[in-house]
């Protein structure tokens, strides 16, 4: 009796101890599962507070009145702005210029420009905002060049000797020298005038008042102490007359092409790049009949145009080259229209953003790329004549039709980014038709930055798609032949071997597959795809040639040792599809298979294209699709496939019937989570591929990744950049697609689980 009592409090020890041991793991699987949940939101809404400002409206404060004086008897023809925001200059149109203060108004200085004694300036006209050039056109058919200027100064605090204070200092200078430039030699009066002034020259155009369209260029040097500068005139040629009268000139800022509003609704294009034979290229009505032109600018770089009408609407114009390799102009986009008619365009420096005004008052910023409205704003009842931006577009300075100055400081630091700028197709300045585009370095800020995530997502999912096509029935049909069909022994060499595979660094298979793999194919591309083809085929006849050999010579070979013989079957199909892939090449391709399928089928070809990256990819995926296929192949309870054989069906309905309905969760997992490591690929990808942004399924082209993108252009990004954040927004997509997956893989496997479960 003592020794049931002692058993029984031993035994109930042992439960005890396994109670609390079974709670503890309880506690310690629950902290587990929560730190992940945690670690995943955490990092999602990190990547979203990243991304956050990218989506964020642009904002303006109120337009504040600023009470700069007027200058008797003149009127204001310019605005301009410092770097700082803390300067503006009021360009009047008899040569005084007065700087002012931004914070309130007062006048710093104001300074007259050089022009002759008794000759009073007819017209007015400024270059591109960058360069801030400018010119007065005279009375005696002569012009003044000038700019404004403001020399930046450092000195110490004297209340904190670690500080500097800044001082701006105003004024202006003249790049050409302080004497006036003879453009007409008739002496007529300049009445309209279109400037640009770079280091290599200077062309001016003017309309006379005799109705001649005259086009100069000047060249000019400094002597040897570089306070004196010689400029002569090595152009002067009269362009062909238009239709209509001429309402504005615009010069682009490269000085190849000239803009001729005239007569209304038409601009006419010449290209005056040869500046002794400028070419009048074409004529085209940019509004309907019966509306007008009132306001006129060309966009940073000077590659389009933004043309306001008398009825309120915006539309973008720039050079599209046709299917005979000419140029057009052409309207490639129109914007929210506006109230009433459009009394001024003012572009930002560096930017393809704008500011537009109407006659009823209303101040609109838009951005051209992503075809946006950023925001409205409203003066009151005056029209808006004039409006400048800050280098930095983030303040605009606006004069009224009463003279009022206004300003307004502008956080708008990612005007570029909308839905369609994301993920439609875009049509970009030079670019022949709208198109889906990644490029985030240009050679100069003139180009526009295409930021489309299409071709990236497009490339991921590419990237997958190839390496799947390859991995998923070599992977799962041989977890099913391991777990189910093949010998013990043989298993146990074979399953170690492959899951071994996966501990290879990718790095490894990428470096293979670029420097040894790409030329491989390149130079054997029809051996490849003929290995590719005949490889399945060849499966097929050993199996049926297997089935015809003696039983004797057939009971010889274990049970579950055949795919062993199918080894030299796939050295020798491969080694013959290669052997004979030149003497085909050279039958039917004439020697050189991917220059035939550029020739003749148009196909685009890249050494380094989808099908290596499919190979290498593929390998990589392989051996975590085949573990966890071949995990839920072997774990199906073996009284299911006895009960089945003893029933009398086949072992090959007993696998179709019985093995791959139970195992078909793990399956299907298996598939998802080989899945989501080929969309997560980054170092085969990016050393394997040509790394081409472009969206084209053929097996023969490159492609670009979310992943890889992330990887080859996160440390050339700028911090706090639109570039910089998109990175991240692209590391966002891929988790977010990644959890999507992952999320209908396992609600899908749950009901594939409950489905089967009764078997």
């Amino acid at each position: 009796m003592e020794k049931i009592e002692a058993s029984i409090t031993s035994a109930g020890g042992h439960t005890g101890r396994r109670m609390a041991k079974d709670k503890l793991f309880k506690y310690v699987m629950t902290f587990g599962g929560l730190s992940v949940i945690i670690a995943i939101s955490t990092i999602f809404f990190y990547l979203a507070g990243v991304v956050m400002p990218l989506f964020m409206p642009a904002h303006m404060d109120d337009l504040k009145p600023l009470p700069v004086p007027a200058v008797n008897g003149q009127k204001s023809v310019h605005l301009a702005m410092e770097e700082q925001v803390e300067i503006g200059a009021r360009v009047a149109d008899q040569g005084d210029v007065t700087f002012f203060s931004l914070a309130d108004g007062r006048p710093l200085l104001q300074e007259r420009v050089g022009l002759p004694e008794s000759v009073p300036a007819s017209t007015f006209a400024a270059g591109d905002p960058r360069k801030r050039t400018m010119a007065y056109g005279l009375a005696d058919g002569r012009l003044m060049l000038f700019k404004d200027d403001y020399k930046v100064s450092f000195t110490q605090d004297p209340k904190d000797p670690k500080k500097d204070i800044r001082a701006i200092a105003p004024g202006l200078v003249y790049p050409l020298g302080k004497d006036a430039l003879v453009l007409d030699d008739a002496g007529q009066p300049l009445k309209k005038l279109a400037i640009q002034h770079d280091g290599d020259g200077t062309t001016a155009v003017a309309l006379t008042e005799d109705g001649r369209l005259l086009l100069a260029y000047y060249t000019s040097e400094n002597d040897f102490t570089g306070e004196s500068t010689t400029t002569t005139r090595a152009a002067l040629h009269e362009l062909r007359k238009l239709d209509g009268g001429v309402d504005q000139l615009l010069l682009e800022v490269k000085q190849r092409d000239l803009y001729v509003l005239h007569g209304g609704r038409f601009i006419s294009h010449f290209n005056v790049q040869d500046k002794d034979n400028p070419v009048l290229k074409q004529t085209v009505a940019v509004v309907p009949e019966g509306e007008r032109v009132t306001a006129a600018a060309l966009l940073s770089g000077g590659f389009s145009i933004i043309v306001g009408s008398d009825k309120g609407r915006l539309s973008q114009w720039f050079q599209v080259r046709d299917a005979n390799n000419h140029n057009t102009f052409t309207r490639i986009r129109e914007f929210k229209p506006m109230a009433g008619a459009i009394t001024s365009v003012a572009p930002e420096h560096a930017r393809k953003g704008f500011v537009s005004a109407d006659e009823k008052g209303a101040v609109n910023l838009y951005y051209a790329t992503s075809e946006r409205l950023l925001l409205e704003r409203a003066t009151g009842a005056a029209p808006v004549r004039l409006a400048a931006f800050a280098p930095r577009a983030n303040a605009v300075v606006l004069e009224t039709a009463k003279g009022d100055i206004r300003v307004a400081h502008i956080e708008n630091e990612y005007p570029e980014i909308s839905f369609g700028s994301l993920w439609g197709k875009v049509w970009y300045e030079s670019y022949e038709k709208p198109d889906y585009l990644w490029q985030s370095a240009a050679a100069s800020s003139d180009f526009e930055p295409k930021f489309s995530l299409s071709p990236l997502t497009f490339g991921t999912l590419k990237a997958a798609f190839y390496a799947m096509l390859l991995a998923v029935p070599l992977a799962v049909m041989g977890a099913i032949f391991a777990a189910y069909f093949m010998s013990p022994k043989m298993r146990g060499v074979v399953k170690p071997s492959i899951e071994i595979m996966e501990a290879l660094p990718t790095v490894i298979l990428g470096f293979l597959a670029g420097l040894w793999l790409a030329p491989f194919v390149d130079g054997n591309l029809a051996g490849t795809l003929m290995a590719l083809f005949f490889l399945p085929f060849s499966f097929l006849i050993a199996a049926y040639l297997w089935h015809l050999l003696p039983r004797q010579f057939t009971d010889r070979i274990g049970p579950g040792w055949e795919a062993a013989l199918l080894l030299p079957v796939i050295v020798l199909v491969v080694w013959l599809a290669v052997a004979l892939g030149h003497p085909v090449e050279a039958a039917l391709f004439g020697g050189d298979m991917p220059r035939w399928m550029s020739n003749e089928l148009g196909w685009t070809y890249e050494q380094r294209n989808s099908l290596v990256v499919g190979i290498a990819m593929g390998f990589a995926v392989i051996p975590t699709i085949f573990s966890i296929a071949e995990d839920a192949v072997f774990s199906v309870p073996k009284h299911l496939t006895s009960g089945s054989l003893a029933l009398g069906a086949t072992p090959w309905q007993t696998l179709f019937n019985v093995v791959l309905l139970t195992a078909s969760p793990g399956i299907f997992s298996a598939i998802m989570v080989g899945m989501g490591r080929a969309v997560g690929e980054t170092m085969i990808v990016l050393m394997a591929t040509g790394n081409t942004a472009v969206m084209n399924l053929s097996i023969f082209t490159g492609f670009r990744t979310l992943s890889a993108n992330i990887g080859v252009e996160m440390p050339e990004a700028a911090l706090g950049s639109t570039h910089y954040l998109l990175l991240f927004f692209s590391a966002l997509v891929l988790f977010v697609f990644t959890f999507f997956i992952n999320t209908l893989a396992e609600l899908v496997r749950q009901r594939l689980r409950e489905k089967y479960s009764s078997i």
